[in-house]
């Protein structure tokens, strides 16, 4: 009788985007410890990239790409099918807090025109070309999965510096839901994941010892209870969750 493997993403292949730092790391890490061969996205991280691949050992590949440029998510997406023939989970993680002030900003800082470009690049344009190469291979495969990382911004919108992320994000949202409800009859999920503050390099220059006080739970949420429900939808272990958003915010913002 064959033994069955009590890892939940054995022979699965991931591709993670922003796979060098904070969520994006601990769900490669996630994914790797249940089996999966991960394929590790980064920017330009080249050498974080590498000691987590070293660290982990087998089952890891490198790709790399600036999400801002509009040609980069076809090129990552061809890298990762390269390295490994084939892509079963497509995690959208990388991101980035970008200000998008009304007011004229400081010399030498970001202005609205430039925070809403490089927002809807960064965190809706890129993830939405990643889900269409997604796509396009799933339906030739027999189905597959995207997680997409979104945010409590998704849902209550952000502070008046970042309105363009919120926006983004909310967009994020939609196009999930879009894409659960016209794919699901081929066997595609789509799932989002919608973090508060995490204890990300971000968070670490945004949350003081007061206002981490103030959390429901009084702590920031670890990098790793946000892997640990992508890696879960990852797994096809609730293929009717599809569509769905998690909030994942230790009662912050509940809804």
């Amino acid at each position: 009788m064959a033994v069955q493997s009590s890892r939940p993403l054995d022979g699965r292949t991931v591709l993670v985007t922003g796979g060098t730092r904070g969520i994006g790391r601990a769900v490669a890490e996630a994914a790797h410890r249940d089996g999966a061969s991960v394929v590790v996205h980064y920017r330009s991280a080249t050498t974080a990239g590498q000691e987590l691949a070293d660290r982990l050992g087998s089952r890891v590949h490198l790709v790399a790409g600036d999400l801002m440029d509009p040609a980069a998510p076809a090129r990552i997406w061809a890298d990762a099918v390269k390295a490994v023939g084939s892509i079963d989970v497509l995690v959208n993680n990388a991101g980035a807090w970008i200000a998008s002030p009304i007011e004229d900003p400081e010399p030498g800082g970001i202005g609205w025109v430039e925070g809403w470009q490089q927002n809807l690049a960064l965190n809706l344009t890129a993830p939405a070309d990643l889900c269409r190469e997604a796509i396009g291979h799933f339906r030739r495969t027999g189905g597959g999965i995207i997680v997409n990382v979104a945010s409590r911004s998704s849902h209550r919108g952000d502070d008046p510096e970042h309105l363009a992320y919120g926006a983004a994000k909310g967009g994020l949202l939609a196009l999930t839901k879009g894409i659960a409800r016209g794919y699901a009859h081929e066997r595609i999920l789509a799932y989002a994941v919608a973090p508060g503050w995490v204890a990300t390099d971000l968070a670490a220059g945004e949350l003081d010892a007061e206002r981490t006080r103030a959390l429901p739970m009084r702590e920031v949420t670890p990098a790793t209870d946000v892997a640990e429900v992508i890696v879960f939808l990852a797994s096809g272990r609730s293929r009717h969750t599809t569509g769905a958003t998690i909030d994942i915010t230790g009662a912050d913002y509940v809804r």
